[in-house]
């Protein structure tokens, strides 16, 4: 008769070797030896290797389960999402073809609305697919790649209003100089900078989430692949990953914050000296759109942030996280236009001309 107690040791690898106390009672009741047994684990344990993960994907669970909201969800997600792509897409035509608009401030402010179409895409068009053909799946490949841009557009929003802050501060505070300072091949460099930092980090924190394994319950209680939650569903040590992620967090959000504190302060200064109130206005009225688009950004970030750490429900955090994935980017481009009027007047002159063009076009259709 032979009776199986607790494991003296579990040497989590592929496939499993566990070592149990024997306990042989019909030779000898007081005789205790201790065998060896490898254990296969690849259709019973909780453990899946990495490559399993690969082939079966994940499951996104979105806002909610419940069926009858989902046309509700599809709906409000599909207008959002086309206000967002359509208003950044006039800022982006509005700079480009009008030469006035060829400056430093407004050339950083499309490369923000671009930005912001991808950021809003890479988060949201999954979803809205999803919903459509009703599935709840996510390949392994796409998890990752989604990840990676999700990532790489949410650092690029980050250090791109971190430089026009700075812009801001150079036109105001040093306006003799700021020509020859934030000449075009500058403005391009800083961009540059911006693509590569962001892509750095977030190849790094994706190559670092390519190394886990991952449990059965492969359910993200998400509406996207958010690093945070990917690595909850890991059945392996994610210490590295934890320390990268809050490095990358303080970075991220202590940097370019400092960064933007620091240059708003020097302007608030430059400001008290002016004068003549006309000045002071015309001075400030440049730097209130962006301080809206800081606004909106930073305290929705805080917001999914505080959320997430107080109720700790996945769920809540989803919901809040709508607020900097798809809000904040639908609200810039009526941010930017509706306070500035190069940008108004643009976009007024796009417009005419696009309704002149339809005209022309008409007619020359109607002749014999």
């Amino acid at each position: 008769m032979v009776v199986f107690t607790t494991p003296v040791s579990w040497r989590q690898t592929h496939c499993e070797k566990a070592e149990f106390l024997v306990r042989d009672v019909t030779e000898h009741p007081l005789n205790v030896r201790i065998q060896t047994i490898h254990v296969c684990i690849h259709q019973h344990q909780h453990m899946v290797p990495g490559n399993d993960t690969q082939n079966s994907g994940f499951l996104l669970q979105g806002l909610s389960v419940e069926p009858e909201l989902q046309p509700f969800i599809f709906g409000m997600f599909l207008s959002m999402y086309l206000i967002t792509l359509f208003g950044n897409l006039l800022i982006i035509l509005a700079v480009s073809l009008d030469s006035h608009l060829h400056t430093p401030m407004y050339f950083f402010i499309s490369n923000l609305s671009f930005v912001d179409i991808c950021f809003t895409t890479t988060t949201i068009l999954k979803m809205l697919i999803n919903i459509q053909i009703q599935s709840r799946v996510i390949s392994y490949g796409g998890c990752i790649t989604q990840m990676y841009f999700y990532m790489l557009f949410a650092a690029l929003d980050d250090f791109l209003l971190t430089v026009m802050a700075c812009d801001r501060f150079l036109a105001i505070c040093r306006p003799l100089h700021y020509t020859v300072i934030m000449n075009p091949w500058l403005c391009g460099l800083l961009v540059l900078v911006c693509w590569i930092t962001s892509a750095l980090l977030s190849l790094l924190e994706s190559l670092l989430v390519l190394q886990l394994s991952f449990c059965t319950d492969l359910e993200i209680p998400h509406f996207f692949c958010e690093i945070k939650q990917v690595v909850l569903l890991a059945c392996c040590d994610t210490l590295l990953n934890d320390m990268i992620m809050y490095f990358t967090a303080v970075l991220l959000g202590g940097g370019p914050l400092a960064g933007i504190l620091y240059s708003y302060s020097k302007i608030v200064f430059s400001i008290r000296g002016i004068s003549s109130p006309q000045g002071k206005y015309k001075a400030f009225s440049t730097c209130v759109s962006h301080l809206l688009v800081v606004f909106l950004y930073y305290c929705s970030s805080l917001g999914v942030s505080l959320s997430s750490a107080a109720t700790h429900s996945s769920h809540s955090s989803a919901t809040a996280s709508v607020m900097y994935t798809v809000v904040t980017p639908m609200l810039n481009p009526f941010t930017y236009s509706l306070r500035n009027k190069d940008i108004k007047r643009a976009l007024k002159g796009f417009i005419q001309m696009v309704v002149e063009k339809r005209k022309i076009i008409l007619s020359l259709k109607t002749c014999p």
